[in-house]
């Protein structure tokens, strides 16, 4: 796999593209989970600092794409962060104040899903903040974030976009769906409404916050297992890992059994449904 900063290209999402098919999907997946191992060595041996943001609408993705990323690493490593609503110490703090103790420290990924980029969007949208709190924030966020890329931190952005017609699906799918309501907030739904208000501060955002050190990357979310390869591939080629030599890995022998025998105790076994 190619490594070091990868070059923007034009978009390429064509409308008729074919389905990928599951196999395919959970085949490139699997390469791809491969490639964040060796990223997850190389980042603990080499004491490296690494802070990635997801930020979206409702429904864009985020939470899969995630999982996708920390299904096979080490959550030692690999840490997510996903902040409740601020409590009422926090909001009496400078506002980036409760984010920064969450940076990554040497040989840490750390994960934001959602981030300080809340004030820019939803706290603003639903008038969490005041117009000032939000216009103050996006002038000093680029400062802070400068100064955490000039700490050694390698800081990545990505917005995932989402039409207003996949969106409507997969919230519906949400309400229909018993393992997926839990991700349906009233503020969801208040959110969903308001879809041009989220345009104009999504767009406000962008142009006072994409800097050179600090990149607001945007991956097309509509086809959900095309985001999550595209997101991947393009997390890897923006870090330039190596693979951390290792002695080859072989199961020791066994101890003897020394007069052990089975227990018969009689433990407690679950039921076999199944």
């Amino acid at each position: 796999m190619a490594k070091g900063k990868k070059k923007d290209s034009p978009r390429d999402t064509p409308a008729d593209r074919p389905k990928l098919s599951s196999k395919d999907y959970l085949a490139e997946l699997r390469r791809l989970h491969v490639e964040l191992v060796k990223l997850q060595e190389w980042v603990r041996a080499e004491g490296i600092k690494v802070c990635v943001i997801f930020e979206g609408r409702d429904g864009a993705g985020k939470g899969g794409t995630i999982k996708a990323i920390t299904d096979r690493v080490s959550p030692r490593v690999f840490r997510v962060v996903a902040l409740p609503a601020p409590s009422e110490r926090e909001k009496s703090q400078m506002y980036m104040q409760r984010y920064l103790p969450y940076l990554p420290a040497a040989g840490e990924v750390v994960i934001f899903d959602r981030s300080w980029y809340n004030r820019a969007g939803v706290e603003r949208v639903m008038g969490f903040c005041t117009e000032d709190q939000a216009e103050k924030f996006l002038r000093t966020v680029p400062l802070v974030e400068h100064a955490i890329v000039d700490s050694g931190v390698i800081l990545l952005k990505y917005w995932l976009n989402v039409s207003q017609e996949e969106q409507t699906r997969r919230l519906e799918e949400r309400i229909k769906d018993g393992r997926k309501i839990w991700k349906l907030s009233p503020m969801d739904l208040k959110s969903y409404s308001r879809w041009y208000d989220y345009s104009r501060a999504r767009d406000d955002m962008i142009k006072a916050t994409d800097t050179e050190y600090a990149p607001w990357l945007v991956a097309d979310s509509n086809d959900k297992r095309r985001a999550r390869l595209n997101i991947i591939s393009d997390l890897l080629s923006r870090i330039p890992y190596k693979s951390v030599s290792r002695e080859k890995v072989e199961l020791p022998k066994r101890q003897k059994p020394g007069g052990y025998k089975e227990s018969d105790y009689p433990f407690r076994h679950i039921p076999e449904t199944f």
